[in-house]
């Protein structure tokens, strides 16, 4: 019988496999969003809930740095 977590590890292949389909990749660049940030995203939730916080602060860090660095405009406001 799965547990919770087991549902949760299902959710997150299902996730993955979804993230590397090419047609959710144009779909998500269409929408100006990045197919591997995405899966970075993704890892660092992933990563979190199954406790490995380091491994999850170190993605999301990533995630931000690269999202804020692709933001049109100034830097003001961005972190440093």
């Amino acid at each position: 019988m799965a547990t919770p977590l087991d549902e949760l590890d299902e959710l997150f292949r299902e996730l993955d496999a979804l993230l590397k389909n090419p047609e959710v990749g144009a779909a998500l660049a269409d929408r100006g969003v990045n197919q591997s940030l995405a899966l970075v995203a993704k890892d660092g939730l992933r990563a979190y809930l199954q406790g490995r916080k380091a491994e999850a602060a170190e993605d999301f860090a990533t995630f931000a740095e690269e999202v804020f660095s692709r933001l049109p405009g100034p830097p003001s406001g961005r972190p440093s």
